[in-house]
């Protein structure tokens, strides 16, 4: 049975040599060890929408990529609980870019009601507004189950750059800090990075290149791409998980190549 302790004190190791010196194989570690998290998180939002569970952990992955870039260990946060916002973040960007409105259950919308009718009770009482962890437990709900209804809300209706996905003590997560960095050195590492996967994709057998390019260039999703070729959604996935380890063995080789 694989110790949690043990792959916590990895990640962290991983996360602190990432921050020190960044490279693809680090990152790519990284991102192995938390596609728990990422599937859950998609696994949760796939139930409250039309798009396939499988384009939503994709989309995921980005986001959990983002928190690794910008994860800051010395902070003292786990990196998980700092995680969480990019990914779900990333994930309701791609829905409502996309036009796709999230369907909250109705014991959700009950919920949202008791939630803002206690708020203003407790308000009253306390002589201040309770905070978030105090209402979750007073309508006797787990914290992330409190924040999933939250966010399900706010990809209803227009939200602020400035609005707090996440918050821990003194610090919080915003909305415009999940987006993409536009910055000049971002960008050319964006440009590279690009560079080395067309070259990577370029080189992988033609069944796994054209699930890849049909999926992540063309934008089909994985039914789409399968009737186009005439075969099961779980044969693209499969294809799709051949290519996608291929590459990943490709950038890891040239992220450890020495520099010329």
């Amino acid at each position: 049975m694989v110790n949690q302790a043990a792959l916590r004190t990895r990640g962290m190791e991983l996360l602190v040599a990432y921050a020190e010196t960044p490279s693809i194989a680090l990152r790519n570690q990284i991102v192995q060890l938390n596609l728990g998290l990422v599937r859950k998180i998609a696994h949760r939002l796939s139930r409250q929408c039309s798009e396939p569970y499988e384009d939503l952990e994709q989309i995921g992955f980005m986001g959990l990529i983002r928190a690794i870039e910008r994860f800051q260990p010395h902070q003292g946060c786990a990196f998980s609980s700092f995680a969480v916002p990019y990914i779900r973040g990333e994930i309701l960007h791609f829905l409502r870019d996309s036009c796709h409105s999230i369907r909250i259950p109705r014991r959700w919308q009950e919920l949202q009601r008791q939630g803002q009718q206690l708020r203003e009770v407790l308000r009253h009482e306390w002589g201040r507004a309770p905070t978030e962890q105090e209402l979750a437990f007073a309508l006797n709900l787990s914290m992330t189950e409190w924040q999933e209804i939250h966010l399900a809300r706010r990809n209803r209706m227009p939200m602020s750059l400035d609005a707090t996905l996440s918050q821990a003590g003194d610090s919080s997560v915003t909305l415009v800090e999940t987006l993409p960095d536009t910055s000049q050195q971002w960008q050319q590492a964006a440009l590279e990075e690009r560079q080395q996967l067309v070259e990577a994709i370029g080189q992988l057998e033609e069944k796994a290149r054209t699930a890849i390019e049909s999926v992540y260039l063309r934008g089909l999703t994985r039914k789409e791409a399968a009737q186009q070729f005439g075969i099961s959604p779980m044969t693209i996935t499969r294809r799709i998980n051949r290519g996608v380890q291929k590459i990943a063995e490709h950038l890891d080789r040239m992220a450890n190549e020495p520099l010329a």
